[in-house]
């Protein structure tokens, strides 16, 4: 079970059944058929017009986005798949706070539903810095499948470290 890094909070039986689908490779067919294709947001240009149209059906009135874009530097391993950060400038006696939002490029080919999860997450972060059920909530409202997806991003980056591409 050393290969499910990605599921370590998770009930042990649900581990065991993931072990599974990977020994009988049945893991791939899984999620090929929950998540047919690959989003086609390939730039960072593309990726912060997508984040925005998101951002601006359900959180209109939070501050603006400085930068969204992709970013090789973010490790899995280390970091989550998106980071938010929050600028503050002084101009004058003004403060000016901006926010930016950067996704690991390694969901360039992604399902589109699991691109949504992360940008959905870090969206929620605009108006919930902690992960408490108000963030969850947030995460529900913009996206009601979230939870699932989730879970489902953690099935695919596990397939993805087994060396696998889901949809060539």
């Amino acid at each position: 079970m050393a290969l499910l890094k990605y599921l370590k909070g998770y009930d042990k039986g649900l581990q065991a059944e993931v072990q599974d689908l990977i020994d009988t490779g049945r893991l791939g067919d899984l999620l090929r058929s929950r998540h047919p294709c690959n989003h086609e947001i390939r730039t960072s240009k593309a990726l912060y017009d997508y984040t925005i149209e998101i951002k601006n059906e359900y959180l209109r009135k939070t501050g603006p986005l400085l930068k969204v874009i992709y970013d090789d530097k973010i490790s899995l391993s280390h970091q989550a798949l998106g980071l938010h950060s929050f600028i503050s400038r002084a101009q004058g006696r003004k403060t000016k706070a901006k926010s930016e939002i950067r996704i690991s490029s390694r969901l360039k080919r992604s399902p589109e539903a699991l691109m949504r999860t992360v940008v959905v997450h870090e969206l929620a972060h605009l108006r919930e810095k902690e992960h408490n059920k108000s963030f969850y909530n947030l995460c529900t409202h913009m996206d009601s499948d979230y939870h699932q997806n989730e879970f489902d991003l953690r099935l695919y980056l596990t397939y993805v470290d087994l060396g696998k591409t889901l949809h060539p």
